[in-house]
């Protein structure tokens, strides 16, 4: 019988945008998914600082850009989890419920240089299959220590999209127009909540 393809794409998702949506995509059609699961973070231990939106907020706003997208589903787990987020725990619990899937996990050039930084990385490396983003022209590079670990490493070809989430909360605090980064029905929830407003 087949294992199922299974993508694990986490994020703060504060707020999630088009540059989010079409890493998702490529993932999906490069990597062969069966789906890719959208994990919004419920604290997330590396964002210190700035408040992010609540949880809510930020789970409302995935499902409606996942609208109509059948091979999308967002997880809660991470949201539901008390303390902090760790990647590890949530692969492992999938792991123990779905041993018939393989996990690929979705994750941007920046985090891959920051992976031996995350919480028990060495066992997160044996559990799934990293497929790292790198925008055109960018080399897929991890740290010294991430390179020493023998891991099953996938490049994703991202399309060059200039779109983050500071901008966006930055242009939503100036009540700038920020469909375009984020599609009709994010930005008209951001506006009904006044999230990112000054």
């Amino acid at each position: 019988m087949r294992r199922a393809r299974v993508g694990l794409f986490g994020g703060s998702f504060d707020p999630v945008h088009v540059a989010h949506l079409a890493l998702a995509r490529c993932a999906l059609e490069q990597l062969g998914l069966d789906r890719l699961l959208w994990l919004p973070a419920g604290r997330p231990w590396q964002k210190t600082g700035r408040g992010l939106a609540s949880p809510e907020h930020r789970r409302a706003m995935v499902a409606l850009m996942l609208a109509g997208e059948s091979r999308f589903a967002i997880d809660d787990s991470e949201l539901e989890r008390d303390g902090a987020s760790y990647t590890i725990d949530t692969v492992r619990a999938r792991q123990a419920a779905h041993p018939d899937e393989d996990l690929f996990l979705v994750i941007g050039q920046d985090q891959y240089e920051r992976l031996h930084s995350w919480r028990e990385w060495r066992e997160l490396l044996q559990r799934v299959t990293l497929a790292v983003a790198a925008r055109a022209g960018q080399e897929v590079r991890g740290s010294a220590e991430v390179q020493k670990e023998p891991h099953s490493l996938l490049k994703l070809a991202l399309p060059a999209m200039q779109v983050s989430s500071t901008q966006v909360r930055e242009l939503a605090s100036r009540g700038e127009d920020i469909r375009p980064l984020v599609g009709d029905a994010v930005a008209g929830y951001i506006a009904q909540h006044r999230l990112y407003s000054e």
